[in-house]
């Protein structure tokens, strides 16, 4: 009723001191605008409810509270209604505004109380609909609250209107208020559950938007360094156990639908039928050889999309932070806009006061609102990503647990660390900066829009450069794409860092030409979203290969079956490693019935484990029926021992039980060793072991499978690292027919022969195939090949059963060491890798109980005694030192010693003058802003003509230098980063190249790992676009400082308390967002403070430094947040350096090469070894463990060396090698003292065949001949001496048949034969073994001993013996004891002397 005078609204709203609206404009905008929202919103809304029930809230007084004042609200609203029909009645008629406001308001109302009690029924805790909702309707409210207060000074018009209006008011005030505190959790929430749960689940609305639940933490963190115990829980929803499954059952849909479409192409090629009138012509079908042809026409398979996986399963929720980003993109438009009116407010002289402080605190608001929904999406963002990312590295993980050994050639352990390290990383990084891709394309759009308004045509020229520029653009990106594809995961990716430059100055360029527009999208946010774009489509190519393999089948053992009463069956079994390889198990017939004991004999690599492999499901089946009943334990060939106490290795998860670990540990032949141990049972064990024995490592592997009491017990040859006695205690109290394992279905693999006549069945197996299947006597008796073998071996071992027998019933005769810590008599490691083990085990035994003489030699007690002893849970076991140490944690800020090795690995030089031109490249910009406001002050004196050239001229050219400083800058900064990413690789690498055996021991090798690929993957690629980013935004921060104190001097009083309040809340550096939200507010103060200054100011100000000061604090905003967040990016990511720096600093080696030390290329020729009083410890401030050595050993002699544990036979050998250093005395080679020359030259005139063999993955003529230097002539001859050359020659590739990591595709007595054969190829003047034929049967091991007599006839051989029988025929036999010589001499003069030796010659059998 007011639109015929318009001017007068105008008067009345904008041109007076004391402006209000119209009564017609504030009954219907003013009333509606929050019904309209409640409304629109509700649909989405209560579809959302319906999906997501959280539980259940009982009723409440908060509730009770809510719903009463929502019903009052509809009775004050419809009593508005009733008292218009009234005034009708009366005959007073409103217009129609009166009857649909209070009506529509009055039904809202009504809806508002159904989503309290819906909400509550839902589980909702805290509504935000309903805040929004309530805050809409106190706002709209407060302009009729303040007229109808002027209207009251003179007199009250509308009683009714004016009581129901301050009812209406401070109910909905009140409800704000209520909507504020959040209801109880619902009944049966895992919150009541959780002794420590996440508040951000039960958060109220307010609290999630401005992250308030994350404060008690900060407080927590500020006081004193978080630790782990400090956290709290984590949301169910964001736990493995949620999220994995998720992305798994995507997946195998994904792969499902990829395998039926093509079954359904491929069914469709075969079923077409023949073209018409050709069906009954001869060869009217399609041949084979045309279908052959139409098949390879075929589009290729289609592959399953990992992507669209990832999609489906956490798209969803990603989305719901791309609608904020929306509305946020929205919202930053608002603030130009009101500057503008701003500026036009300053040049009004008579425009009224109010105008310029309203729009200095809608700028505010604005900014505030564009804060809380920006950091709503980040919040989104980032908790995708983790999702993302702990998925992803759950479905590699899973993945890596079940693919087949063909599989496993192709991808080897460190690249399957890499896709969980770096590549599940990249996803993480990328849901950052994915919104940017349909976000900065909307604000360029909207920006050139505004600024179409305001120039003109004119910006067709800025959107002309910009279009130029996207194929040059596309051209750089295509460019670095293709490098980063070709370059190794983890390498820099050193070739885009030169399409940086380029891009940055494109990019600043296209900014400089959009003249001061509302864009403030950094340029290398853009770079670093293109970058992290094309890293993550290569990272999904590799992940997607990866999960694409192919599986094993699990249900290739038939674990159900009930039909035969055998344990164990396998019929007509025809299996493979991999399909392309031929078969390695032929016709296999088994059947094993319940409760009997089968054993598997053959020759070196006849199929024995892979017989076990095939029974566990390992291999591919091609042919025949596996079935097993019952649960399964295997015991594997090499041991697996984790990182765990002793106790915990054969507990394996299962419960404690004191008497049934008692009698495995007394089964396995144990107890005696966890007396040696220096914390008993709960000793730790090293990674893989190596703290303890070969022999103790298998001994500990059976007990774990004797202590999980399964029904099937699979056994790969766990008696060939202990010795003959242990072996048989074991046999007699765990395998054998009287043992722990009575009744349960054992298959024993094994080369010990003197168990064979105390077994149900024994298979033998020829090349893959069973030749002779029966019971011992069976086999005597079918006088096969078997029978031929066992007359030529069992000899000895009759002998030795005898010796053992009359040995138990001399206890007191009993060696020391025969069934206890038998470590070197039974060890089953290499040299070196027994040393480590000796190394660890000093550092504890030495550190806890020297003085008692019990811990050096432990007497063996018989079982029976044993039994009986009370266990004394009370006991206190000694303080062991940790062998492995826990990481080293730095807690509070980062030091500055550690940027500090940063900028060095930069360069200090370089990194001044990268700051110096960062500087110039924000006063260039700063110059043309102030430029671009002085010209257009000229626009007010009309000067506009006279100075264009000049202004234009000095304009470009402060625009070109900007973009030429950015780009060399850029450049600068790029190549300084990846000097200093290799400078920082290199002291890693080449450290730990030189770092002695001692740190792998005590160090789990997944922290080396860690430091090559997630910290080297930092320093070379998040860290740098840190870096930039961090001084982008910081000099930005500066430079809007600058510019707004000499713009608007009195800001400089503000300037104090922000920064003050700045770093006060940067202390509290613990979450992105938390910190963000605040430290934005903080930039959104300085927004109100500019503006107010402006307009208090108007008058000494002109409009253009007005613009300049309010446009640059807007700036601040963003580049406060971004500076805060790079900060705290660069101190999480500058720990890479220091992590690195840590292990790059370690301890080395000696030099590998002593230039002026150098012996003769023929040295030694000889072959001459002595030791003049030698002494070693493993450490400082540890005991002697070679005390005095002094011996002399002629070139080309062959020594035995024997002595019980501890003795120091191996501590020797690793002398020789250099891996300990002399504590006093000299060995030396042909006259030349090893402690002087160069590790290099010393160690490659030596060769070790080690017991556990060591293989690389790559071919098997790289493992033998790794530098070239042998043809293959010399190669062969080398696999006929080690009788392997029947093996390869079988092999379609012959030498290049392709090894696996650790050589696991060839059988263990396969890979020690290839040591044998790369010892042969060496053919160095010295040769240590270390039993090295542990794994091979009797017949090879006779060969081979032969082979190494007649090949190493001229070189001096030192043998470490388990099995005394190898070194009877050897010149001498060096015995050694307590680390010093006790006897050495022929083996004939030690027997008859009857020392030591005679003792072990006696208890081996081998001497009366």
């Amino acid at each position: 009723h007011d639109a015929t005078h318009p001017p007068k609204l105008s008067n009345e709203t904008l041109h007076t001191d004391s402006p209000d609206l119209p009564e017609c404009f504030q009954l219907s905008v003013l009333s509606w605008l929050p019904c309209v929202y409640l409304w629109l919103a509700c649909p989405p809304y209560l579809f959302y409810l319906q999906r997501n029930n959280m539980g259940y809230i009982m009723m409440s007084v908060l509730n009770r509270v809510k719903t009463v004042f929502a019903l009052v609200l509809w009775i004050v609203c419809w009593t508005d209604l009733f008292g218009t029909f009234n005034e009708l009645h009366q005959g007073d008629t409103k217009p129609p505004i009166y009857f649909v406001t209070p009506l529509v308001v009055g039904i809202t109302m009504l809806l508002a109380t159904f989503l309290i009690q819906f909400e509550r029924l839902r589980g909702v805790q805290s509504s935000g609909i309903l805040f929004i909702f309530w805050f809409l309707s106190v706002l709209c409210a407060i302009v009729p609250f303040r007229s109808k207060i002027l209207q009251a000074k003179s007199e009250i018009p509308d009683k009714l209107r004016f009581i129901t209006f301050y009812l209406y008011f401070s109910l909905v005030l009140s409800q704000l208020i209520l909507s504020c505190f959040k209801e109880k959790p619902s009944l049966f929430s895992n919150v009541d559950t959780d002794p420590n749960p996440c508040p951000q689940s039960t958060a109220g609305f307010l609290s999630t938007m401005t992250f308030w639940w994350f404060t008690s933490m900060a407080i927590k963190g500020y006081k004193n360094p978080l630790e782990a115990k400090d956290l709290w829980s984590l949301n169910k929803k964001d736990s493995s156990e949620e999220v994995v499954p998720k992305l798994l059952r995507e997946w195998d849909l994904e792969q499902i639908k990829a395998h039926s479409a093509e079954d359904r192409s491929t069914q469709a090629l075969y079923s077409k039928p023949p073209p018409a009138g050709e069906s009954n012509h001869v060869g009217g079908e399609s041949s084979p050889e045309e279908v052959e042809v139409l098949l390879s026409k075929k589009k290729t398979p289609k592959k399953p999309s990992f992507l669209r996986s990832l999609i489906k399963a956490f798209g969803p929720y990603f989305l719901i932070g791309s609608a904020y980003k929306l509305l946020q993109d929205l919202i930053t438009f608002v603030n130009p806009q009101l500057l503008s009116l701003l500026i036009s407010f300053t040049k009004q002289k008579d425009a009224p006061t109010w105008w310029g402080y309203a729009l200095a605190f809608l700028m505010f608001f604005t900014a505030l609102l564009q804060t809380l929904i920006l950091h709503q999406h980040f919040q989104y963002c980032f908790v995708t990503g983790m999702r993302l990312r702990t998925s992803i590295i759950g479905a590699i993980y899973r993945k890596s647990l079940i693919i087949t050994n063909a599989a496993k050639r192709t991808s080897t352990v460190g690249e399957i660390v890499n896709l969980m390290s770096v590549d599940a990383q990249r996803f993480m990084d990328l849901t950052t900066f994915l919104n940017m891709l349909w976000s900065a394309p909307l604000q360029i759009i909207l920006a050139l829009y505004f600024l179409w308004q305001n120039l003109g045509p004119s910006v067709l020229a800025g959107v002309a450069v910009m279009i130029l520029l996207i194929p040059l653009n596309a051209a750089i990106a295509v460019r670095t794409r293709a490098y980063q594809v070709y370059t190794a995961p983890s390498a820099t990716l050193r070739a885009y860092r030169w399409g940086q430059g380029v891009e940055v100055v494109m990019m600043m360029m296209m900014m400089i030409v959009i003249i001061k527009s509302h864009l403030f999208i950094k340029p290398f946010l853009h770079q670093l979203m293109s970058q992290t774009s094309h890293q993550a489509s290569v990272s999904l190519k590799r992940i997607q290969d990866f999960l694409s393999h192919e599986e094993l089948d699990l249900e290739s053992v038939d674990r159900n079956n009930t039909a035969t009463d055998s344990s164990v069956t396998v019929v007509n079994g025809k299996f493979t490693w991999a399909k392309q390889d031929p078969p390695a198990l032929h016709n296999i017939n088994l059947m094993v019935p319940q409760g009997s004991l089968l054993a598997v004999v053959g020759h070196v690599g006849c199929g024995k484990s892979s017989l076990v492999s095939a029974l566990l499901g390992e291999m591919e089946k091609l042919e025949g029926h596996i079935s097993i009943r019952g649960s399964v334990a295997y015991v594997p060939q090499q041991a697996w021992i984790q990182n765990a106490t002793l106790r915990d290795n054969i507990l394996f998860g299962k419960a404690y039980n004191e008497q049934k670990y008692r009698s495995c540990l007394e089964a396995c032949a144990l107890t005696p060793d966890l007396e040696v141990l220096p914390g008993g049972d709960l000793t730790e064990i090293g990674e893989k072991g190596i703290n303890l024995s070969g022999g103790q490592r298998q001994r500990v592997s059976l007990a774990r499978a004797v202590y999980n009491e399964a029904d099937v017990y699979l056994l790969d040859d766990p008696l060939s690292a202990v010795d003959s006695h242990v072996a048989k205690h074991i046999f007699d109290h765990v395998i054998g027919p009287e043992g722990a394992l009575q009744g349960k279905t054992r298959i024993l693999v094994t080369h010990g022969i003197s168990f064979l006549p105390q077994v149900n069945n024994i298979v033998v197996l020829v090349e893959g195939r069973v030749s002779e299947m029966g019971s011992y006597q069976e086999l005597l008796q079918q006088n096969g090949a078997f029978a031929e073998f066992l007359r030529n071996y069992s000899l000895e071992d009759i002998v030795e059963d005898e010796a053992t027998v009359a040995l138990i019933d001399e206890e007191e005769d009993f060696p020391d060491d025969a069934l206890s810590n038998h470590t070197d008599m039974v060890d089953s490691e290499p040299v070196v890798n027994e040393a480590k083990r000796k190394f660890i085990r000093q550092i504890s035994i030495i550190s806890g109980d020297l003085e008692n003489p019990r811990s050096k030699s432990v007497r063996r007690r018989l079982c029976s005694e044993r039994k009986h002893a009370e266990p004394d849970p009370e006991k206190k076991l000694p303080k062991v030192e940790k062998l492995i140490q826990a990481e080293t944690t730095e807690t509070g800020r980062v030091k500055s010693k550690v940027f500090w090795e940063y900028v060095k690995a930069v360069g200090p030089l370089l990194t001044l003058f990268i700051c110096f031109l960062y500087g110039c490249q924000n006063a260039a910009a700063i110059g043309a802003n102030v430029w671009l406001s002085q010209w257009t002050n000229d626009a007010a004196q009309n000067m506009t003509q006279e100075n264009i050239s000049m202004r234009v001229g000095v304009y470009a050219a402060l625009g070109i230098a900007q973009g030429i400083l950015v780009m060399v800058s850029s450049f600068t900064l790029a190549m300084g980063n990846i000097g200093a990413a290799r400078k920082l690789h290199y002291a890693l690498l080449d450290n730990k190249f030189h770092t002695p055996q001692s740190f792998f021991d005590t160090t789990p090798i997944g922290r080396v790992i860690n430091r090559f690929s997630k910290d080297i993957y930092v320093i070379d690629e998040a860290l740098p676009s840190t870096v930039l980013m961090f001084l982008g935004t910081f000099f930005s921060s500066l430079s809007t400082m600058i510019v707004i104190v000499a713009s608007t001097p009195i800001f400089a009083v503000v300037i104090a308390p922000t920064i003050l309040m700045f770093f006060t809340n940067w202390s509290f550096d613990q979450s992105d967002q938390w910190l963000g939200v605040r430290i934005e507010f903080i930039g959104n103060c300085i927004v109100l403070f500019a503006a107010l200054f402006a307009v208090i100011g108007k008058n000494e100000l002109n409009p253009g430094l007005v613009g300049l000061s309010v446009s640059y604090a807007l700036m601040v905003t963003m580049s406060l947040n971004w500076m805060v967040r790079m900060t705290s990016d660069l101190e999480s990511n500058i720990v890479a350096v220091e992590r690195v720096k840590e292990y790059s600093e370690s301890k080395t080696e000696a030099p590998w090469e002593v230039e002026d030390k150098k012996p003769s290329p023929d040295w030694p020729s000889q072959g001459k070894v002595e030791f003049l009083d030698y002494s070693v410890r493993y450490r400082e401030g540890l005991d002697l463990v070679l005390k005095n050595l002094t011996l002399s050993v002629r070139g080309g002699e062959k020594i035995g060396i024997v002595g019980r544990t501890g003795a120091g036979k191996s501590s020797m050998t690793l002398c020789l090698f250099r891996l300990l250093e002399a504590a006093g005395g000299e060995i030396t080679i042909d006259g030349v003292k090893i402690s002087e020359i160069g590790l290099h030259d010393l160690r490659s005139k030596l060769t070790i065949i080690p017991q556990e063999p060591v293989l690389f993955s790559g071919s098997l003529r790289m493992n033998l001949d790794p530098f070239d230097k042998y043809n293959d002539v010399e190669v062969w001859k080398a696999l006929e001496l080690s009788h392997l050359n029947k093996f390869v020659s079988n092999q379609p590739a012959k030498l290049e048949l392709e090894c696996s990591e650790g050589g696991e595709n060839l059988s263990v007595g396969q890979r020690q034969l290839v040591c044998l054969a790369r010892a042969l190829l060496r053919k160095t003047r010295i040769l240590i073994l270390d039993e090295a034929t542990a794994a091979i049967d009797l017949e090879t091991d006779d060969l081979i001993q032969s082979t190494i007599r007649t090949e190493f006839e001229d070189c001096t051989v030192f043998t470490i013996a388990h099995r005394l029988n190898t070194i009877m025929d050897y010149t001498r036999v060096l015995v050694l004891d307590k680390g010093q010589v006790a006897e050495f001499d022929t083996p004939t003069k030690l027997l008859s002397k009857r020392g030591i030796f005679y003792g072990m010659a006696k208890d081996a059998g081998l001497a009366q």
